[in-house]
């Protein structure tokens, strides 16, 4: 066994042996010097738990506080009963409680009564009641926090300024900050209920000492009252001390303003650190002693120590600034070029990126009213739910070299898309159906390239009483954004992507999981019958599914186009309900049966793969006979749907998926029996 095991065990042995200790005082009468030994125990464990809440650096440091009061309050209610057991039986309770009591309180009934009933109302009416209010409020902040915290964190993970891991860790710190002082709004109560033990126990001590020695030892009245009120102050006020510290630090803990930050050195800064009000303190109290009957010689000392105190912090104050300008930019930047740079970040290529001109600022700018960063969160979890994968981390930046309304989509690095906006202008397209026109600036709708005019916000209400569809610049980088996503989710998807999906599925199915990786296929061919579902908008959503067709049809083959096809006709159900209504008619073209064959008959299998090897004349008169069909679907206004054979229908679709991205190539075997189909029109060449 490590070191650490057995210092973890130790640990574990003592805090046991902590609360054993707590439960045994209560039924087992102790020793006079083993009650001294536990009392002086108490004080110093009280000392620790001061001075620790007082130099944590963060609140979290002490996030098991809660729990160490509990611990703390039954412990010292034990002393409290083991304590009151000898008093009563033996009228001794060891040298500490005695000392206590004739020393601390002066050896008088009086004045050690007074002396504890200051201590007791100091720390239930003063701090206690303080801190008790400090928790409750500082629970309900942080708890009515959470939310914005959640949001700029999310906003922060979307725009790349930090990592999933991150991320992460600073929602799990929200959440035990949350956990943290809704727990000490509770703990409060234990400080509180154990000061008002100790004066009922002192009280019971008292009367019951008293009793005790004239009714069973045969005292007289006055040497009862002398011999048990020194031995009852004394316990009261062993007992209230280390409550009274624990009470300090509770209340240290809930109003700390700095949660990252040496509290001492803040607090003598912030007390001392202004000249200006130090040389008047030392002013007034200086003053006082010169210009009034109090004491000259301590008032003016004084007001001499702080106008020096004022005189160095200004002087502090001043070499700190001289050092900042020294330090200029200039000087920082050239130390900068001087030290070795590191390039390992300028390899780093983000996924997806989002470059904009400075006029489109403010429409990422959540200060000025922005909503883009929340819009992008949203297309995340639309992607996610619609196709199945997670979408990698967006990063939002702004470019001084783009036209102020230009922004540009880049992909890996690369611009794959651009468009331009009109910061205070709204988009209005004509659905097909508007008759009355409306006067703005021509454009073009970025995503599908659909011919559009700016309108102003006075137009909008007119233009949407016509019929015209009106989005606002917002809607429209996001729906441009939106839509390049999906056209690029297969080629973004990466084999961490796959292994992430795969421990996810693993947690409920892990039989499935065991069976198909790594046994029958790598990760790699998984990943590519994924991004071959994803390149025609298949969702993945259903991961059960494609990994139960591929753990059937892996051992038979391991070509990753066979292989999607047969997760295609399992997947029959959704992609049936994407493209087709049920109970109506749509209409489809077919594929020649020759032309099919002649498909077929090119197609040449090779180690990485099957290809085709149709002449070129033919394959381009067979690509003009399709255009000829999907031209005639379009001006229908129908989706361009061709249907074609399942063994057909993968080689049919790469041929022409490079001029009509568009097109969609189904088989018989991925349409439910209950969909009816129409031909009106066959690809024929």
């Amino acid at each position: 066994m490590d070191r650490k095991k057995i210092v973890n065990r130790i640990y574990d042995y003592g805090l046991a042996l902590y609360i054993v200790a707590a439960v045994v005082m209560l039924i087992i009468p102790l020793k006079d010097w083993l009650l001294d030994i536990l009392l002086a125990f108490d004080m110093a464990l009280s000392f620790v738990i001061m001075f620790t809440s007082m130099f944590a650096t963060d609140v979290l440091e002490m996030s098991f506080f809660p729990t160490i009061l509990l611990f703390t309050t039954i412990f010292r209610i034990a002393l409290n009963v083991s304590s009151t057991r000898l008093i009563l039986t033996e009228g001794s309770a060891g040298e500490v409680i005695t000392v206590f009591g004739s020393f601390v309180g002066g050896g008088d009934l009086i004045v050690g009564a007074i002396v504890y009933v200051i201590l007791i109302i100091v720390q239930l009416m003063v701090i206690n009641k303080g801190s008790e209010r400090v928790a409750e409020v500082s629970a309900r902040f942080t708890l009515d926090a959470m939310p914005g915290k959640q949001m700029a964190i999310d906003a922060d993970l979307n725009t790349g300024a930090i990592t999933d891991a991150e991320a992460k860790k600073r929602r799990d710190k929200i959440q035990e900050e949350a956990s943290f002082f809704g727990a000490m709004d509770g703990a409060t109560k234990y400080v509180k209920g154990d000061a008002t033990a100790g004066l009922i126990i002192t009280a019971t001590n008292l009367i019951g000492g008293i009793a005790m020695g004239v009714l069973r030892k045969g005292m007289d009245v006055n040497t009862a009252i002398n011999t048990y009120s020194i031995l009852t102050m004394g316990d009261g006020l062993v007992s209230s001390i280390p409550s009274l510290m624990i009470s300090m630090s509770t209340g240290i803990l809930v109003t700390k303003g700095s949660k990252e930050a040496d509290f001492g050195h803040l607090l003598i800064n912030q007390l001392f650190g202004m000249p200006k009000t130090l040389y008047l303190v030392g002013g007034v109290v200086a003053g006082l002693g010169i210009f009034s009957p109090l004491p000259t010689l301590l008032y003016v000392t004084f007001g001499a120590g702080f106008i020096l105190l004022g005189r160095i912090t200004s002087q502090t104050i001043e070499e700190v600034a001289v050092e900042s300008e020294v330090a200029t930019p200039e000087e920082q930047q050239a130390e900068e070029i001087r030290q070795p740079e590191n390039v390992t970040s300028l390899l780093q290529v983000d996924p997806i990126e989002l470059e904009f001109g400075y006029g489109i600022i403010p429409l990422a700018d959540v200060n000025q009213g922005g909503d883009l960063l929340d819009r992008v969160v949203m297309i995340r979890r639309q992607v996610a739910l619609e196709l199945g994968t997670v979408v990698p981390i967006i990063r939002l930046r702004d470019n001084i070299q783009l036209n102020p309304n230009q922004y540009i989509i880049k992909i890996k690095g690369i611009q794959v898309s651009d468009g331009e906006i009109l910061f205070d202008h709204y988009m209005a397209m004509n659905p097909g159906h508007v008759e009355d026109e409306i006067t703005g600036i021509p454009t073009f709708e970025p995503s599908f390239h659909l011919p559009a005019i700016w309108i102003t916000e006075s137009q909008r209400e007119r233009a949407e009483s016509l019929g015209y569809t009106v989005v606002d610049p917002p809607s429209i980088i996001a729906t441009h954004l939106t839509e390049i996503i999906r056209e690029h989710i297969a080629e973004l998807m990466t084999r961490q992507d796959v292994q992430n999906l795969v421990d996810n599925l693993k947690e409920n199915h892990p039989a499935l999981v065991d069976e198909l990786v790594p046994k029958l296929m790598s990760l790699g061919e998984i990943e590519k019958v994924l991004q071959n579902l994803l390149k025609e908008g298949v969702s993945i959503r259903d991961l059960v599914t494609i990994f139960e067709t591929l753990a059937d049809f892996a051992p038979s083959t391991h070509d990753p186009d066979i292989l999607t096809e047969y997760v295609r006709q399992s997947l029959k159900r959704a992609i049936s309900s994407k493209y087709f209504m049920p109970g109506e008619t749509t209409s489809v073209v077919t594929l020649d049966p020759k032309i099919e064959q002649e498909i077929m008959s090119s197609v040449k299998q090779t180690e990485t793969g099957a290809y085709l090897t149709l002449d070129p004349a033919r394959t381009k008169a067979i690509l003009n006979a399709v255009g000829e069909q999907v031209k005639k679907l379009e001006e229908a206004g129908r989706l361009a749907i061709i249907m074609a054979s399942p063994i057909v229908r993968m080689y049919f679709k790469k041929m022409t998926e490079d001029y009509y991205k568009d097109l969609i190539v189904i088989s018989y075997n991925e349409v439910e029996p209950n969909i009816e189909l129409q031909s009106v029109g066959m690809v024929t060449a």
